[in-house]
């Protein structure tokens, strides 16, 4: 939970994709890494297995596969439960740079 609060309270952007691997199939792996490589330095791109990180999932209330959550200071300025595409993603992300 502490390295989550520093990965957070950065002044940049943070994508955190909260997911689980039940599904090989809906792994947004690919789509990831469409939107780091074009955001590039501007903002962070993060997944979080969520039977790996029970607690905090918890914490955040996230209950459905996947959840998108983008923070900037620390503060959630966007959540959406649910399968996004690259574009999407990109777009929102570009809100908070």
């Amino acid at each position: 939970m502490a390295k989550f609060g520093e990965i957070i309270s950065n002044n940049k952007p943070i994508l955190i994709n909260f997911y689980t691997d039940l599904n090989v199939l809906n792994s947004n792996l690919e789509i990831l890494r469409d939107v780091a490589a074009a955001l590039g330095d501007k903002a962070k791109v993060i997944k979080i297995d969520i039977r790996k990180n029970e607690t905090l999932a918890a914490a955040l209330r996230v209950k459905g596969n996947p959840t998108f959550i983008i923070y900037k200071n620390g503060e959630i300025q966007w959540r959406q439960t649910g399968e996004q595409d690259a574009n999407t993603l990109i777009g929102l992300v570009q809100k908070y740079i």
